[in-house]
């Protein structure tokens, strides 16, 4: 295993939440969009993944703004992402 094949499965699993529903939202979107993002955003996922469930959970289901900017943008990429499956 190299590396970078280390470091994607180390990232899919960390989108393995205490919360099911944060996980329905966040392995799908690693899965079939996070290798298309640039390195920047990449970075700024792996960010979003250190937050914890309830803050998190409270961004993504816009209860809550988060304050970086970097991260409420990766935040509105998931929430988008997740609503264009159900088009």
């Amino acid at each position: 295993m190299t590396a970078q094949d280390a470091n994607m499965a180390r990232l899919r699993w960390g989108c393995r939440r205490g919360m099911l529903e944060l996980d329905v939202i966040l392995e799908p979107f690693f899965d079939n969009e996070f290798a298309n993002l640039t390195p920047q955003c990449q970075q700024d996922f792996e960010r979003l993944l250190a937050c914890d469930d309830p803050e998190l959970f409270a961004w993504i289901m816009g209860h809550e703004s988060c304050e970086d900017a970097a991260l409420a943008a990766m935040v509105k990429r998931i929430v988008d992402y997740n609503r264009s499956l159900l088009r």
